[in-house]
């Protein structure tokens, strides 16, 4: 039975990770303008944080992704301001969850390389590998299709909503018997 809308996603055991995504607007990994993360502790969500972010550049190449555009960007604040407080999120996590952990690792590490932050230290996990491993007939792997089979609400491509959306994926894998080393990069 799919999950009621406003039902917390539940992971499993009682150590806490996090969800987290980026939307980017140019073909640079450090071109991040969203992140979302969810916190997820003891199976529940524990925090959620989301913000835009300012772009190093004007030029928005993804809007038709994402949505957003320089205007909405412009004056919000960088990933240099923002991922002191974001980061908070991840004290005593034991792992970072992505779907196509692979872009969302290279666009954090980018990120801060840029900014001169030093990035998690986390391992992550990625649940696209993990849906490769699951027993699942699919017509696509994308966050979207998989998040449409499991009944887990989504506005796809809007930070927030896709890492809350990879958190629920993450927990109903792992009750497919999907093991976190599946899903390791």
């Amino acid at each position: 039975m799919p999950p009621a809308e406003t039902e917390a996603p539940q992971c499993s055991g009682a150590t806490p990770c996090v969800a987290i995504d980026f939307e980017t607007s140019g073909r640079e990994a450090h071109y991040a303008c969203a992140v979302g993360l969810v916190r997820i502790e003891g199976g529940t969500v524990a925090a959620r944080f989301e913000s835009l972010l300012r772009p190093p550049s004007s030029r928005v190449w993804f809007t038709h992704i994402h949505g957003l555009r320089w205007r909405d960007l412009k004056d919000q604040p960088t990933f240099a301001e923002v991922w002191p407080v974001a980061a908070k999120l991840l004290e005593g996590a034991r792992f970072l969850l992505a779907h196509n952990a692979q872009f969302d690792r290279r666009v954090l590490h980018a990120c801060c390389r840029v900014a001169g932050l030093e990035p998690p230290a986390q391992p992550f996990l990625c649940t696209l590998k993990g849906v490769r491993q699951a027993p699942l007939e699919l017509a696509s792997r994308s966050l979207g299709c998989v998040c449409a089979h499991f009944g887990i609400p989504l506005r796809h491509h809007n930070a927030l909503s896709d890492a809350e959306g990879c958190a629920m994926v993450y927990a109903r894998l792992r009750a497919l018997g999907v093991r976190e080393t599946d899903m390791r990069l």
